[in-house]
Parts: C-alpha cells; sequence; structure tokens
C-alpha cells in the first residue's frame, strides 16, 4: 500500500499512545505504526523530495505535533510524548477517523491555526486550508521548492541551446570546475575546446593534482539525439589515447540505443542530458542568482538543558 497522509495515521497514533499506557518515542510510534498498516519496506524507503527524511516518519511526526497542538498528546521528553486526558476521552467517543476538521474542536488547534505560517497576515484563515490537505507542511514546502527548481532548470535549458557553441564550452568548464574538476578556472579553460582529436573537444584533470584527466565530448544540441555512432566516435577517441574515463555532455538527450552501449562496454563514461545539465547547473549556482533564502529551524533542545 502508498504511505497514508499524515491526518490518516492521527488515530492509530493515538490508540497506539492510548495503548503504550506511557511515554513512547516516536521511534517507536513509527516501528508499530508500519507494521499496523502493513507498510512494506519499499514504503518505508520513500523520501522526502530532498531525501532527509523518510515520508512516513514525517507524516508520524506531524500527525504527533497537530495532536499536541489539540492537546490530545503532551511531550514529555526530547522525542517522546504520551496521550492526555483528552485523547483519551476522545477515543471514548469511537471515533472513525481523526482529523484537522476534528481537532478545531479544541480552542488551542484553532489559536495554533491563526498562527503563521497557517494564515494571512491579520489572522484570517487560508481558503484552501489543512482541512483538506495532505501533505504536510513540510512536504508542501519541499515540493514547493522542487516546482519553483523544476522552472528555473527549463528556463536554464532553453537559454543553453541558445548560446553559441564557444560559449557552452565556456560553461562546461565553469561547471566543471565548481564540481571539483580541473584544477583552476584558468587550467581548465586551457584545456576544454583545443584538443581536436577526433570525437573529443577537451580534456581536464579530474582532480586537483591532476592525477587523472578525464576526456570530455559538449554538443550543443537542440532536440536532435545523441546516437549509438556518437558515442562510438568518442569511446575510439578514447582508445586512442589510451584513456577510459570521459564525459558526454548534451543539451538534448541519448538515445536508448546509445545509454545501452555506454552500459556495456569497458570505459568509464558519464552521460550528462540537458535535463541532468540544468540541475547540475541550478546545485552549483553557475548561470543562477540566490534571490531569498528561507532558513528551515528547529528547537535546540540542549540550549534549554539546566546544569546544576
Amino acid at each position: 500500500m502508498s504511505v497514508p497522509d499524515y491526518q490518516s495515521l492521527m488515530l492509530p497514533l493515538l490508540r497506539f499512545a492510548y495503548a503504550s499506557k506511557g511515554e513512547v518515542s516516536t521511534t517507536q510510534a513509527v516501528e508499530a505504526l508500519a507494521r499496523e498498516l502493513g507498510l512494506s519496506d519499499e514504503d518505508l524507503r520513500e523520501l522526502l523530495p530532498s531525501g532527509a527524511q523518510s515520508t512516513f516518519t514525517n507524516r508520524v511526526g506531524w500527525a504527533s505535533t497537530y495532536m499536541k497542538k489539540a492537546g490530545l498528546l503532551e511531550p514529555t521528553q526530547r522525542g517522546y510524548s504520551r496521550i492526555t486526558q483528552r485523547g483519551r476521552d476522545l477515543l471514548a467517543e469511537n471515533p472513525s477517523v481523526i482529523n484537522v476538521k476534528t481537532l478545531k474542536r479544541y480552542p488551542e488547534f484553532i489559536e495554533f491555526q491563526r498562527a503563521k505560517p497557517f494564515s494571512r497576515p491579520g489572522g484570517q484563515p487560508r481558503k484552501n486550508d489543512a482541512d483538506t490537505e495532505p501533505e504536510t507542511p513540510t512536504e508542501a514546502l519541499e515540493h514547493a521548492y522542487a516546482s519553483l527548481s523544476q522552472e528555473l532548470q527549463s528556463e536554464v535549458l532553453a537559454k543553453l541551446k541558445k548560446v553559441s557553441p564557444g560559449y557552452f564550452e565556456q560553461v562546461v568548464v565553469d561547471l566543471l570546475v565548481k564540481m571539483g574538476y580541473g584544477g583552476s578556472r584558468r587550467d581548465a579553460g586551457a584545456a576544454v575546446g583545443r584538443s581536436g582529436d577526433g570525437g573529443i573537444d577537451g580534456i581536464i584533470k579530474e582532480d586537483r593534482l591532476g592525477l587523472d584527466v578525464v576526456y570530455i565530448q559538449a554538443k550543443r544540441w537542440d532536440s536532435a539525439k545523441v546516437s549509438r555512432p556518437n558515442l562510438m566516435e568518442f569511446v575510439g577517441a578514447l582508445s586512442a589515447q589510451k584513456a577510459n574515463k570521459g564525459i558526454y555532455i548534451t543539451t538534448s538527450s541519448f538515445t536508448n540505443d546509445a545509454i545501452n552501449y555506454v552500459s556495456n562496454i569497458g570505459s568509464k563514461i558519464v552521460l550528462i542530458d540537458g535535463d541532468s545539465l540544468a540541475q547540475l547547473m541550478v546545485e552549483h549556482d553557475i548561470g543562477v542568482t540566490v534571490v531569498s533564502v528561507y532558513p528551515v529551524k528547529k528547537m535546540d533542545t540542549d540550549y534549554f538543558e539546566e546544569t546544576s
């Protein structure tokens, strides 16, 4: 089954807290609910877009947070909580579901929702509030970031396809140096675009010490795909140089036959298509500018530890 949304986890989480007859940790809750819901290993490996946390753990955590705001659970120590009398009273009603709409019965939760970022300025609830929102705030933030990044990558790629071949080589140099290849920018710039050997556009140091070199082919193509013969020419050029490492970069894409060919040869060839190239440029701040930063913070519980 797929990972349930965080509102669907509220009732089983509250029941687990009740059955435990004491404080329970988030880790214990995650393990118990995973067994109860019959989640597979694949379900539990599903990660948030950032890859920083499992989706299921994040949703259990937010289900717990929301019920704490409603007074159904109370924190005891870091990462632990227990059911309150209010939580027991709610379970005594034998509800079929507990969700945000249920939590609105409690004034503490209403006050929580009125606070930023869950409301507009002035304390007015958002039109599309959390009643029907399946995502946790963390998921919503990460998906919004991913959407903005994807749009930016599309713009970067469209621009790349319009620059001159010479300028495209400069972009490739800037990116590879930012990623740690090529030594200095001057060394890398002198290497790329000057090889002239058939099928090779440049040679760049694999690391700053120059212990090995990587051969480069860069194709600024619009829509035509890089085919197997194109890669065979590149591999042949590598063989002539007694080399076995290469990077083939294009603003278009590769045919399936080309990809299969590279996976079955001895040489280590990395293929970077247009989408991957744009993603790398955004990740390494090549051709893009940071306009806003929204740091996500969490409480430093060590700060509040009193010492005698």
